[in-house]
């Protein structure tokens, strides 16, 4: 390693001379503590460095040491259940070492390096091997199998392989060159993790909740934007999503958040319960964590750090699924960032590239073959929280998200008020993946799911323009279509797209329950549309015993959804029976 002298210090950005040899993201230790820090401009032998840890106290004329690696991540047995920060540190060893706040310097390993994992070999002595063939496995966690790959740098011929213990650090076998073989493999957080071939989705990824399975899907590899204002209910949502959809892994990033959310975060991650094993949700999760009174470069890393160790369980053939909380804060790292810099600032002072920043994050989702054999497909979906100021959508990061992202969920802080949970404004929120995911559901859920999800789009869309004429003459005057047509939807908002994050059995909606319940909303209004025709007035219409089944049909256990939803239909065809009257 050589050696430089620090000539300027700026916050979490320092300058130093004598750095003859740098490169551009090379990792560097800094100052007589070891400081953790990258460099991010190069002029001459003049370079400058964003600094991961608290800068107090360091002084002009202290040494900066060249690493000669790029900010890397150890990917291997032990991530899943880990807690890291955003340089991959273990917060837990750090608490050990440092107490409740991190000391500047402290290092310690991503992954337990003492700690042995059973390996069981797939290939034999002489096997041909190529980048990112499966080798053996290890089983990481209760019906998770760890997938050993060759490095997407390597390939060669088994010179050895040996079953039994080791530790990350081990060798494991060798190639006939004399690479060595180990359980875990570095990767540099920056760099995207190649695949044989990007695939077209096939599915959707089910979230298990109601208003985006059913009106905003998304399919398995794609990208979300969900900005919302203070209060919306970002983080429930994202807990919710880690817990019932259907992914194989989950990461989540909570990056710039405030303490106190993510230490509710890390204490209710381990209570919630798989519905799927019974098991800690933390079995099948990785935690990178960096508050908001952390060093704004670290937040900046934090990303590429989480969405890195996604594509790793991607590679074994995974479903991932990534809850990014929130990019809003991200991007003001890269604006304070590019202000300590001096670099002309765009929009509301974020940085020129921040757009291409962003786009660059989101085309790190996907579902892809990975590369070697045997053949397997993994999905990498990305859930991105943004926090715009105030509630306005028009700010640079939501904006960013907006062109890249393939749905929107926009959260509004009025239906939140009026404890609607997920606070979604539907007249906002857009799915790009709704044609191929509605194929899936047409073909495994019902045949008329496409068109019963554009009518009942429709039914919204009505209701908004029925609503501002109303809010002129008043309910009361208009035409009885009209007022059956606002109490549908009032039906349809309350009884399908709201959902309970409390109630056990209403917290997750499974598809075919989502399909019942939108049906049943949309018989009760065509049923009463052929009332009116009859001559029926809509004030003999009563249709408050059928928002009471339906409200069954929602909070029912399994076990009864059937015989609930029979209520709710005979509740409906009573509709029929009513008499015009004189």
């Amino acid at each position: 390693m050589s050696a430089a002298r620090i000539v300027r210090v700026s916050g979490a950005l320092a300058e130093a001379t004598g750095a003859a040899g740098a490169s551009l993201y090379e990792l560097v230790k800094v100052g007589k503590r070891g400081l953790l820090g990258e460099v991010i401009r190069i002029t001459g032998d003049r370079i400058t460095i964003q600094i991961y840890e608290d800068t107090t106290g360091l002084r002009v004329g202290e040494s900066v040491a060249l690493t000669g690696a790029a900010l890397t991540v150890t990917l291997g047995p032990g991530l899943l259940g880990s807690v890291v920060d955003g340089v991959g540190r273990p917060l837990p060893h750090i608490a050990e070492q440092s107490g409740d706040f991190i000391q500047p310097g402290i290092a310690a390993d991503t992954l337990d390096a003492v700690r042995r994992w059973r390996f069981t070999p797939a290939v034999r002595i002489g096997d041909p091997v190529a980048a990112g063939n499966v080798i053996g496995t290890v089983p990481e966690r209760p019906g998770i199998e760890h997938r050993i790959m060759v490095s997407p740098t390597m390939s060669g011929r088994i010179a050895s392989i040996s079953a039994g213990e080791f530790t990350i650090r081990d060798t494991i076998g060798t190639l006939e060159d004399g690479t060595p073989l180990h359980l875990a493999e570095p990767w540099p957080v920056r760099q995207p993790r190649p695949a044989e071939a990007r695939v077209p989705a096939e599915r959707p990824f089910i979230t298990g909740q109601r208003i985006f399975d059913f009106l905003f899907p998304v399919a398995e590899g794609g990208s979300v934007a969900v900005p919302g204002g203070f209060g919306t209910g970002k983080t429930v949502i994202e807990q919710s999503l880690a817990k019932f959809a259907e992914a194989d892994i989950v990461v989540y990033i909570g990056c710039g958040e405030r303490g106190n959310e993510m230490a509710e975060v890390l204490n209710e991650f381990p209570r919630l319960l798989d519905p799927h094993t019974g098991r800690s949700i933390m079995d099948r999760s990785v935690l990178v964590v960096n508050t908001s009174n952390m060093p704004v470069a670290a937040r900046e890393a934090s990303v590429y750090l989480g969405v890195t160790v996604a594509e790793y369980y991607r590679d074994m053939g995974y479903r991932v699924a990534v809850m990014a909380d929130s990019l809003s804060r991200w991007g003001e790292a890269l604006r304070e960032i590019a202000a300590r810099l001096q670099e002309m600032p765009g929009e509301e002072g974020y940085p020129t590239y921040l757009g291409n920043r962003l786009a660059k994050f989101y085309e790190r989702a996907g579902r892809i073959r990975a590369l070697g054999k045997p053949e397997r497909f993994g999905s990498l979906t990305l859930i991105s929280a943004v926090s715009p100021p105030g509630g306005d959508f028009s700010e640079p990061v939501t904006q960013a998200s907006l062109r890249v992202a393939g749905a929107l969920w926009a959260l509004d802080a009025s239906l939140a008020h009026q404890r609607q949970f997920p606070a979604v404004d539907w007249e906002t929120s857009y799915s790009l993946h709704g044609g191929v995911t509605s194929r899936w559901f047409a073909s495994h859920v019902g045949a008329d799911w496409p068109e019963l999800r554009r009518a009942t789009l429709e039914l919204l869309q009505q209701e908004r323009d029925l609503r501002e004429i109303a809010g002129l003459i008043g309910p009361d005057a208009l035409q009885d279509p009209d007022r059956l047509l606002l109490e549908s939807a009032r039906l349809l908002r309350e009884t399908v797209l709201g959902q309970s994050a409390y109630d056990p059995h209403d917290a997750h909606s499974p598809v075919e329950k989502t399909y019942r319940l939108a049906s049943l909303a949309r018989a009760a209004y065509q049923v009463g549309l052929k009332s009116l025709q009859r001559g029926v007035p809509f004030e003999r219409l009563d249709l408050a015993p059928v928002s009471r089944a339906l409200g069954l049909v929602r909070r029912a256990p399994p076990a009864e959804v059937d015989a609930r939803a029979a209520e709710a239909e005979t509740a409906i065809r009573a509709l029929e029976t009513v008499e015009a009257g004189p």
